[in-house]
């Protein structure tokens, strides 16, 4: 068990959202705390206050949420944890998606749903701001000028304090930045998957938020002679652990999710702000994917 805050008080451990906004740069992400197909309450309510609560005891201030989760569970299941807020904690919810039933996903752009769909999510947080609020996808149907028009008056409105996007190209987070100042972006993205590192190296240059969603998925590479399993092993490791301290390394701008419904698995994920890759051991991850 971790008994103390993994996070020093240095930069290499926090970043500033919107060059204003402190966030650990190793956040939680409340997927996984739904039931099955993200739908639907957890089966233990209770253990899932305890994860969130713990993961605030160890540090973390950067809480990842969505309408779509559930629906409308995981935001409420933050608050039940964490409210009243210390003033360290940030969460970043997410709107524009509907739900049809585990594993089914429909984007709603509309410029009245988004509007509806926010107040829900500051109901449910019970706040009267919310710090980052993403569009948890651009609806195709719906002129993105509409979509991301609609966050800019409720930022104006002060009901949003900054803006994000999810799963975008470069070209979607330009046009949408004519529209609204957008200080996240949240894609795919792991050490086995890098699609996004245009993306990624954009949003470096510009000093945005990067949040890669699904950052432990470490696909093949996990073999008993395979580069990551004889790092983890030198650093006294899982491999989970060195696929985060490499995105850590990756980039000051990238800020990883990762989401469990158990202490443990919690616990195990933050040891990985204390690992310190070497460049030699970062280009070795990284030349072993092909």
């Amino acid at each position: 068990m971790i008994d103390q805050n993994p996070f020093p008080d240095n930069p290499s451990t926090s970043f500033l959202l919107g060059g204003d906004l402190a966030v650990s740069r190793l956040g939680f992400g409340t997927m996984q705390l739904t039931g099955p197909g993200t739908w639907g309450q957890p089966a233990d309510r209770d253990n899932a206050i305890r994860v969130i609560r713990r993961a605030a005891e160890l540090g973390v201030t950067f809480f990842d949420s969505a309408d779509a989760y559930g629906p409308d569970v995981t935001s409420g299941i933050l608050r039940d944890a964490l409210y009243p807020y210390a003033e360290d904690i940030v969460i970043a919810t997410k709107v524009g998606q509907t739900r049809q039933g585990p594993d089914q996903w429909r984007p709603n752009g509309t410029p009245a749903h988004l509007r509806e769909q926010v107040e829900r999510e500051l109901r449910h947080l019970d706040v009267d701001r919310i710090d980052l609020l993403q569009l948890h996808r651009i609806d195709p149907t719906v002129a993105l000028e509409d979509q991301i028009g609609t966050l800019r008056l409720l930022q104006d409105e002060g009901k949003i304090r900054h803006i994000g996007l999810s799963e975008v190209t470069i070209s979607e987070t330009e046009a949408a930045m004519e529209v609204a100042p957008i200080v996240s972006v949240q894609n795919l993205y792991n050490l086995s998957q890098r699609n996004a590192e245009p993306l990624l190296d954009w949003a470096t240059e510009r000093n945005i938020g990067f949040i890669p969603w699904f950052p432990l998925a470490t696909g093949g590479l996990t073999g008993d002679d395979s580069p990551l399993t004889r790092l983890a092993l030198r650093h006294d490791a899982s491999p989970a652990q060195l696929a985060l301290a490499w995105l850590l390394k990756r980039s000051p701008v990238v800020l990883p999710i990762p989401g469990t419904s158990r202490v443990a698995h919690l616990e195990d994920n933050l040891r990985a702000a204390t690992i310190e890759l070497d460049d030699a051991e970062f280009d070795e991850l990284s030349q072993a994917v092909g």
